[in-house]
This record gives C-alpha cells, sequence and structure tokens, in this order.
C-alpha cells in the first residue's frame, strides 16, 4: 500500500507535540472526497497545535493543518471528479479530523469547495483560512453600514496574516486604513500594503478607565482581543462596528455599556471555520472578485514542507509577517 508524508499531531504528557510521520490511507479520518495536496496555508492556529502553545486539538492523533488546496484524486460523491481543483478551509480540519498537513487529505465533500476560476491553487492558499476571515470580517462589516465614507477603518494585528491581507483588501476597495502594530520595524511593510496611517501600540493607553474616550474608528477588525478590544469598544465612532475573529493578547473583555448604548456600536463575531457553505462560497467568489488581492506574491511566500515546524515556531513567537504557504513536491 502506498505511503506518503505527514506532520501529525501527538498528545505526549499532556502536551500537543507534531512531528513527520508516513501514513496511507487507511491510517485517514473517512471522507468521500481524497485530495492530493499542493498548498496548505500556515495559520495562527496551525501554529497552536504543532508547537504545543495552545489547546486547539480535540483528538490525537491528528494530522495539522486547517487548510489545503489540491486536486481530487477520487470522488465517492457526484458533486466532485477526479481532476477537479478545490480547496477546504476550516471545520474540523487540523484539530478533530486529519488536515491539510500531508500530501494527501481525505474529508467529507460538503466540506469542500470548487476553486474560482481566477484563483490559482496557491493563491487559495496564500488566503487560505487567513484571507476567508479577512474577507468575511469585510463583508460583515459592510453589511452593517460601513463604507469608504464614514471614515477610517483600524486592523489590529496588522502584521499577521489576517491583518495583512486585511490591509490590501481595505485599501482597494476605497478605505482609509490605519495598522496597529507592537512592531516599529514593520511600517514600511504596512504602508506598502496601502495602509495610510501606522500605529504603534506604545503610542497608545489600552488600559484607560473611562467608559468612552476620543471617537476614532468608523471600523474595525480585531485579530487581538484583550485590552486591544476593550480599547477599541471605547473608541469607535457613531454606529462603528468591530469585527472580532482572534484572541491573541487575551480572551477576557472588559468594557461597559456604553458605547453600546450611547454611541450605538456593534461587536461581530467572525466564526470562518463554521460558516455555512452558501456564504462561504460567496466569500470565496468575492475573493476571486472585488476582493482579489493584486499582490498576493509579496503578502505569502512559499515555503518546504520541511520547514512547515520552524515556521509555526516564528508565528509563536511573533517573528512572522505575511503567510507561509506550505508547497508540496509533485506526489
Amino acid at each position: 500500500m502506498t505511503t506518503f508524508n505527514a506532520f501529525r499531531i501527538f498528545d505526549e504528557n499532556g502536551k500537543s507535540q507534531g512531528r513527520f510521520v508516513e501514513l496511507t490511507l487507511d491510517d485517514l479520518d473517512p471522507g468521500e472526497v481524497v485530495i492530493r495536496t499542493h498548498f496548505s496555508g500556515v495559520n495562527y492556529k496551525d501554529a497552536l497545535a504543532t508547537t504545543g502553545a495552545g489547546k486547539v486539538i480535540r483528538r490525537f492523533p491528528c494530522v495539522g493543518g486547517i487548510d489545503v488546496s489540491g486536486v481530487v484524486e477520487t470522488s465517492q460523491d457526484a458533486r466532485f471528479k477526479a481532476g477537479d481543483r478545490v480547496l477546504v478551509t476550516g471545520y474540523d480540519m487540523g484539530v478533530a479530523h486529519d488536515g491539510g498537513f500531508a500530501e494527501y487529505v481525505r474529508v467529507p465533500a460538503n466540506w469542500v469547495v470548487p476553486l474560482p476560476v481566477s484563483l490559482s491553487l496557491f493563491d487559495a492558499m496564500a488566503l487560505g483560512t487567513a484571507g476567508f476571515t479577512a474577507a468575511l470580517a469585510i463583508h460583515r462589516l459592510e453589511q452593517n453600514e460601513l463604507t469608504p465614507g464614514k471614515g477610517k477603518v483600524l486592523v489590529t494585528g496588522a502584521t499577521g496574516g489576517v491583518g495583512s491581507l486585511a490591509i490590501r483588501m481595505l485599501a482597494q476597495l476605497g478605505y482609509q486604513v490605519v495598522a496597529l502594530t507592537g512592531k516599529p520595524a514593520e511600517r514600511e511593510y504596512l504602508l506598502s500594503l496601502g495602509a495610510s496611517e501606522v500605529l504603534l501600540r506604545s503610542e497608545i493607553d489600552l488600559t484607560g478607565k473611562r467608559p468612552m474616550e476620543k471617537a476614532q474608528w468608523a471600523g474595525a477588525l480585531d485579530a487581538v482581543g484583550g485590552e486591544t478590544l476593550s480599547w477599541l469598544t471605547r473608541t469607535m465612532q457613531q454606529d462603528g462596528a468591530i469585527a472580532s475573529f482572534g484572541n491573541a493578547g487575551g480572551a477576557e473583555l472588559h468594557t461597559s455599556v456604553f458605547p453600546f448604548i450611547l454611541r450605538g456600536i456593534k461587536l461581530l463575531g467572525v466564526d470562518s471555520a463554521a460558516t455555512a457553505m452558501p456564504l462561504r462560497k460567496q466569500i470565496w467568489q468575492r475573493l476571486a472578485g472585488d476582493l482579489r488581492i493584486d499582490r498576493l506574491d509579496e503578502i505569502a511566500h512559499r515555503i518546504g514542507f520541511a520547514e512547515l515546524p520552524a515556521a509555526c515556531a516564528r508565528l509563536i513567537d511573533g517573528q512572522a509577517h505575511g503567510r507561509a504557504v506550505v508547497e508540496f513536491a509533485p506526489n
């Protein structure tokens, strides 16, 4: 029986630990569609899982990787046939179902998205969960009446995958984007993406005690949570909206009702993993259309499969910017 390479995560003394192994298709979780992997994105969630820095794996052992793009090898579902170009992001991939860090992936057919015609397999993973999350956040904000004319839009965690992609998408849509980062050395990178301003965390007081502060932002995309999200609730403009999708800076939120009842701000939760398929397809069509990024090669870079552990470590250490995309050698 043919074997292939995979990066599998094990529970070792109560801590997640990933390593390269050889598997067969019989070792993978069940599903109607087998995909030959071409690319897989590296996300913060993947880094938490593979390094043991976070408890995100719900079943051991599990092949890591919450994203994959590739070509259908076999399908037991009439919607897909051998040779179809497809992608999968989210659901239980890489946390409770064997994921995209393997030369072959097997998943339920209901998780599979046909690759939009104008995107390449690399494009799909240069975007991946990060790009999908950024686009979904923008979509939710626009549903809540955010337009370029309303004012500035703040992006936190700006050098990360979601932040970098969101800045570029927003800039291309005509928004005035302010990037918030703790990395002064990345200023030129963020300006090159289309940010009109770069705000350093060291320049602001996140721990203010007043229930409301100077109104600054028409919209915000927040990957950080914690004190940063609390500060955002206090500094939004009238009827402003925050799309919240991360907790890198903490899971607790300390605020008051005043920004909500006196300024009418909205806090929008963005759950990209469980997005229903009709909306999921709509967002991917936007990523191939009006949200298509014109400089993906400057935001995403290719790495070999063997470089995956080092890329995850850089994410955890806060030393990465943009997107790392694992390129699999031809099978």
